[in-house]
């Protein structure tokens, strides 16, 4: 239970660290002109928080299962 708990503070800092994008609002806006060069490859520390937001994930998901697991026994 205590990794879940951390865990789900480590995503949340997380999330709130990745960079916004205030391209996709002005896209939604202006009716999405913008999109051509908007699919560039991501680098820096915006690819390194997705990866750590991924992993997160998954070890959450992973915890909850073994929650779950031990508390049906």
């Amino acid at each position: 239970m205590t990794l879940l708990i951390i865990d789900s503070i480590a995503i949340v800092i997380a999330v709130i660290m990745q960079p916004t994008k205030q391209q996709d609002a002005l896209n939604a806006l202006s009716g999405g002109g913008g999109e051509l060069f908007g699919q560039q490859k991501k680098r820096g520390f915006e690819a390194f928080m997705e990866k750590v937001t991924a992993v997160l994930g998954f070890f959450f998901f992973v915890f909850a299962l073994i929650l779950v697991y031990l508390g049906s026994k």
